[in-house]
C-alpha cells in the first residue's frame, strides 16, 4: 500500500482527485439521468459550502439518513471536506432509532428524505437543523426546515478542501447491533484509502472500466466501500438502487446496467437463488467478480451459485471497527467454506480467552491488526476498551485456519452453542440442513431445557416444499447423516422467514427469544 500523506482529506482523493481527471465520465449510474464525476464534485464542494455557511465546524458532525443516491454521497463528501464528520444512519429506521442516533452523535444537523420525514421528525429533533432532500413543496410549510436543492443551490462551492492529517476523524459508522445496541465506530480519513489499496485494487483489482453494484447500503461500512469510496477511488461507476433491496429488483438492476463487481451477503445470495428457480431472468454474465461478506458463506450456495451462473464467490471477512475487508479470498485461490487469507498489511491471530495463541486447527477467539482500524466508539470509553487489545481489535468472533493458512469462520461468539459439553458452530449445521433440496436459508440455535442445550434448527424452504413431521424428521435424519450426532438439530422449526439486522445478518439472539416465548406460551 503506497505511503498515505500527512495531510489527507478523502473528499480530495475519491472525489476531487477522479473529477479533475475524467470529469465526463458517469461516476453514477442512476434515474432518471446519470452523474458525471464532474457534477459529483460540483455537488458535493456545494454541500461542503452549504455545511459551512450553516455553521457546521470541523469536527462536527453531520447526520445522514438518506436512501444510496447522489445527494447521500455528496452529503458525506462535502462533511469531509470541511473537515466536519459525516455519520451515516439506517434511512429505513424508526422513530425510536433516529432518537438513539440523535443523541449519540449530537449533530450539528441533520440531512433527510422527505420519504421518511414523518417518523424523523417523532425523534422530536430540531426542525431549524433540518434538510430535507427528495422533496420539493412538500418540505415547505414545516417550518424553518429547508430543501436540499435550495440549500446548496444557494452555496458557495469553490473552496478547496479542509487541510485535514490522515489522523483526523472523519466520519462514524455504526454497527448493525446484531447482537446489542449500536455502537458509532469513529473512522480517519486514511482509513478509506487503507481499505481501497487492499482490498478494493489489491484483491479486485478495481479500475475505471468497472461497474459496481452493491445490494447492501452506504449507510454501513460494507456497502459504503463497495458502492461509494470503492468505484470513487478507482475512476469507475456505481450503480445504486434508493429502495429496500429485493431480488427481483437487482435481477433488474443487473440486466440493464451490466456490473462486474457485485457485492451481498449470503442471505441475499440465496434469496436471488430461489427467484432465478422461480423462472425469474437472471443473467449474471458480464460479472467478474461476486462478493460476498456480513456472515460465512455456506458451501451449499457457494455450489449452487456456481452451478447455476458459473462464478464463484470470493468469501471475505470485514467488520465496521476495520471498516471493510481484513480476510478475504482471492481469486484463483478460493476454497469452498473459508474466508480466506489476511490481506497484506493486516494481521490476524486466534487466541483462548486468555490471549494465548491457539494450536493450529483448533477454533479460538479471532484479533485482528491492520492500518484501518477504529479508533474509538464515540462517547464509549468502556466498550472501546473492551473491543481492544493494545493494538489488537477484538472482533467476537470463532475462527480456525486450516494447515494451508485458510481461516475459517465458525460464528459470532454469542451465537456458539456447548452441546453435550461440546462447542458447535451455527454455520456448519446450517450449511448442512441447505444442503437439502426443500431448505432456502436455515439458522441454528441452541435453547436451554433443564440446564441443558437443545440444538433447534430453523428453516426456510423453497418454494413448494411441504412443512409437517415428516420433513421435520427427515431434516433430522439428512443432518445427523452428515455431521457427528451431536450436532445435528433436536427440533426443527418452520419459519416464512428469519430475522435479519438491516445489513442482512441472521439475528440469531431474536430466533432464540422467539423459540423460547413459544415454549413458555405452550407451558
Amino acid at each position: 500500500m503506497p505511503r498515505i500523506p500527512e495531510q489527507f482529506n478523502i473528499a480530495e482523493w475519491f472525489v476531487e482527485r477522479p473529477a479533475q481527471a475524467h470529469p465526463a465520465r458517469v461516476a453514477i449510474a442512476s434515474e432518471p439521468a446519470p452523474f458525471t464525476y464532474a457534477a459529483l464534485r460540483e455537488l458535493a464542494a456545494r454541500a461542503g459550502g452549504a455545511l459551512a455557511a450553516a455553521g457546521c465546524a470541523r469536527g462536527d458532525r453531520v447526520l445522514i439518513a438518506l436512501p444510496d443516491s447522489a445527494e447521500f454521497i455528496a452529503a458525506f463528501f462535502g462533511a469531509a471536506r470541511i473537515g466536519a464528520l459525516a455519520v451515516p444512519v439506517n434511512p429505513f429506521s424508526r422513530s425510536a432509532d433516529f432518537s438513539y442516533y440523535l443523541s449519540d452523535s449530537s449533530p450539528a444537523l441533520a440531512i433527510v428524505h422527505a420519504g421518511i420525514l414523518p417518523e424523523f421528525l417523532q425523534a422530536h429533533w430540531r426542525p431549524e437543523r433540518t434538510i430535507v432532500a427528495g422533496a420539493g413543496a412538500e418540505a415547505r410549510g414545516r417550518g424553518p426546515m429547508r430543501t436540499w436543492d435550495e440549500w446548496v443551490g444557494e452555496a458557495a462551492g469553490e473552496s478547496p478542501p479542509a487541510p485535514t492529517s490522515f489522523t483526523d476523524p472523519a466520519f462514524f459508522l455504526y454497527t448493525s447491533g446484531s447482537t446489542g445496541g449500536p455502537k458509532a465506530a469513529v473512522h480517519r480519513h486514511g482509513d478509506m484509502l487503507a481499505t481501497f489499496e487492499t482490498f478494493a485494487r489489491g484483491v479486485l483489482g478495481a479500475s475505471e472500466q468497472d461497474r459496481t453494484l452493491s445490494v447492501s447500503k452506504l449507510f454501513f461500512a460494507y456497502g459504503l466501500g463497495n458502492g461509494m469510496y470503492f468505484p470513487l477511488g478507482a475512476g469507475a461507476t456505481t450503480i445504486l438502487n434508493p429502495d429496500k433491496p429485493r431480488p427481483d429488483k437487482v435481477l433488474e438492476l443487473v440486466a440493464k446496467h451490466r456490473p462486474t463487481l457485485f457485492f451481498t451477503v449470503p442471505t441475499f445470495y440465496a434469496a436471488l437463488l430461489r427467484e432465478a428457480e422461480q423462472g425469474a431472468a437472471a443473467d449474471f454474465s458480464s460479472v467478474r467478480v461476486a462478493v460476498s461478506a456480513g456472515e460465512a458463506l455456506p458451501v451449499e450456495i457457494f455450489e449452487q451459485f456456481k452451478r447455476r451462473f458459473g462464478l464463484e464467490i470470493l468469501d471475505a471477512i470485514g467488520s465496521t471497527e476495520m471498516l471493510h475487508m481484513f480476510i478475504s479470498s482471492v481469486p484463483g485461490r478460493i476454497r469452498p467454506g473459508s474466508c480466506g487469507f489476511p490481506l497484506p498489511g493486516y494481521e490476524a491471530a486466534i487466541v483462548d480467552e486468555g490471549g494465548r495463541i491457539v494450536p493450529q486447527g483448533q477454533t479460538g477467539n479471532l484479533w485482528v491488526r491492520g492500518p484501518s482500524a477504529f479508533s474509538e466508539y464515540w462517547g464509549k470509553p468502556e466498550k472501546t476498551q473492551a473491543a481492544r487489545a493494545g493494538e489488537w481489535v477484538v472482533t467476537g468472533d470463532k475462527f480456525y485456519c486450516d494447515p494451508d493458512g485458510y481461516y475459517f469462520y465458525c460464528g459470532r461468539s454469542d451465537d456458539m452453542m456447548k452441546v453435550a459439553g461440546m462447542w458447535v458452530a451455527p454455520g456448519e449445521v446450517e450449511n448442512a440442513l441447505l444442503a437439502h433440496p426443500a431448505v432456502a436459508e436455515a439458522a441454528a440455535v441452541g435453547r436451554e431445557v433443564d440446564g441443558l442445550t437443545r440444538l433447534v434448527g430453523v428453516v426456510v424452504l423453497r418454494h413448494g416444499a411441504a412443512a409437517g413431521p415428516a420433513l421435520e424428521d427427515e431434516l433430522r435424519q439428512f443432518v445427523r447423516a452428515r455431521l457427528t450426532a451431536y450436532k445435528a438439530p433436536q427440533q426443527i422449526v418452520f419459519a416464512a422467514e428469519l430475522p435479519k439486522t438491516a445489513t442482512g445478518k441472521i439475528q440469531r439472539f431474536r430466533l432464540r427469544q422467539t423459540i423460547a416465548g413459544e415454549e413458555a406460551s405452550r407451558g
